[in-house]
């Protein structure tokens, strides 16, 4: 899926400024698409969870690109 990983680049790239929706927007994906991407990256263990920056995921290892 060529979305996914687009968002998946753009998220190592992000380090946390923007939050998940709003770079799904900058990376012009509506709401519902960004949070269906967030699922499958979670599914697939290349992200995870967090709570303390602007945006609440984080690539697991961000070597990966």
């Amino acid at each position: 899926m060529k979305n996914k990983e687009r968002y998946y680049k753009a998220l190592i790239k992000n380090n946390g400024r923007l939050n998940e929706i709003d770079l799904g927007e900058k990376n012009f994906l509506n709401e519902n698409e960004t949070r269906k991407i967030i699922s499958e990256l979670l599914s697939e263990h290349k992200i995870k969870y967090i709570e303390d920056k602007n945006c609440s995921y984080s690539t697991k290892n961000r070597n990966r690109k």
